[in-house]
């Protein structure tokens, strides 16, 4: 089960889906950010984001959804967004997503971590280059790591120094974005900075290896080992 907030940011109102697990906590929490294929037209929308989430909150996190493209109205084309996307009001949805999620009576602020996949894997290293109350962040198969989004914004790799909590990385061998050459730059970006990370790369899958809705897609050994390394990640780190 799950309850929609809003919040407003910049006067824009974003939905936020919030996923409970059972108990009176206080239970670490997540922000899950959304891949784009679906998930552009509304949380709700996004089958692979939502079952993502309960899983979540079956493993006993609290989790929170934001709906990052609420500045552009739900019927506009994909194309829009990915083109118009900025960091900067990215970095703002993640902090209205982080403050709802810790504000909540069953949720330890000080065990937040956030957690994203193909265009959210890109988003959550934003987040936890931005965020620097988070405990950890892990990243399925981010691309555009090296780019700019948005005006007057860097390239999200070269903010590697920002980050302040450990970062776990998980990607197909076979994925062009990111290639694997993408993800020795960002392993290297981190190390310089000196975060601590793991990145696990999985042979023959590919782009979205986790995405169950996806036949084409899915890896279902790459996915299931990665749950339970990632799984594993966070209770480490927020336990």
């Amino acid at each position: 089960m799950h309850t929609i907030h809003t919040v407003t940011v910049q006067d824009s109102d974003m939905e936020v889906f919030l996923f409970q697990p059972e108990g009176p906590g206080p239970h670490p929490g997540i922000i899950l950010a959304q891949h784009i294929p679906v998930g552009h037209t509304g949380v709700e929308n996004d089958v692979f984001t939502l079952k993502t989430a309960a899983r979540y909150a079956e493993n006993g996190y609290a989790v929170a959804v934001p709906f990052i493209f609420h500045w552009w109205p739900k019927e506009a084309g994909i194309e829009i967004k990915r083109e118009e996307f900025r960091d900067d009001w990215t970095a703002l949805d993640l902090r209205a997503t982080f403050d709802l999620l810790a504000d909540q009576d069953n949720v330890d602020s000080a065990r937040i971590a956030i957690i994203g996949h193909c265009w959210g894997g890109r988003v959550s290293w934003l987040g936890a280059c931005h965020l620097p109350e988070l405990a950890a962040c892990a990243m399925f198969y981010g691309g555009r790591v090296k780019l700019p989004l948005g005006p007057d914004t860097p390239p999200a790799i070269d903010l590697a120094g920002d980050i302040q909590c450990p970062v776990a990385g998980f990607f197909g061998s076979e994925d062009q974005n990111p290639s694997p050459e993408d993800v020795n730059d960002m392993s290297a970006a981190l190390t310089e900075a000196g975060v601590d990370h793991e990145f696990h790369s999985y042979d023959g899958a590919g782009h979205g290896f986790q995405m169950f809705d996806n036949p084409d897609r899915f890896h279902a050994e790459a996915s299931e080992d990665a749950w339970e390394k990632v799984l594993a990640f966070m209770g480490k780190n927020l336990s």
